[in-house]
This record gives structure tokens, C-alpha cells and sequence, in this order.
């Protein structure tokens, strides 16, 4: 059953943004105007955060309450590095 929790976590995210950009293309061509290559980054390293700045980015919320919840995010996303490490190490 664990395996299952870690393979939705690590996959959802994902498939959440897969479904997203093909509902919303326009939102995705506006948070990502510098191009798609930062988008692909995005979702194969960081998928947390990049959803985050697609709701947020196109709302110009990117201060306040806004970058709150894109730090909030990019935590998660890094956390999921750091957690995987720390399962590896001995004790």
C-alpha cells in the first residue's frame, strides 16, 4: 500500500499537469512566454512548483500570499529529493 501512496505522489502531480495544459493551453502560454523548455524542466524536476506558478502567473500574483505558495510548493518538491535520500542512509 505504500508503494502505491509514493507512486501517486510521485505521478500526480504530472498527469495533473498533462490534463491542465490540454485543457488550458492559452494559461500555459502565458505563464511560460520565455518558452517551453522551462515547462519540461518544470515538470520533470519540480511538477509542485510548476503548477503553483501556472495559477498563479497569469493572475500577476507573484508576491505576497502568491510567492508564499510557490515557496510552499518548491518545499514539497525538494522535500521529495531530500526524503528520498534520507530513506537510503544507513542509521
Amino acid at each position: 500500500m505504500c508503494c502505491v501512496v509514493a507512486l501517486g505522489a510521485l505521478i500526480g502531480p504530472r498527469i495533473a499537469i498533462v490534463f491542465w495544459w490540454l485543457l488550458d493551453p492559452v494559461r500555459w502560454a502565458f505563464a511560460f512566454r520565455a518558452g517551453w523548455p522551462l515547462a519540461v524542466l518544470g515538470f520533470l524536476f519540480l511538477p509542485w512548483t510548476t503548477l503553483v506558478y501556472v495559477w498563479l502567473a497569469p493572475l500577476g500574483a507573484i508576491h505576497g500570499i502568491g510567492l508564499l505558495w510557490l515557496v510552499l510548493a518548491l518545499v514539497i518538491d525538494l522535500s521529495s529529493y531530500g526524503g528520498g535520500y534520507r530513506s537510503r542512509r544507513w542509521i
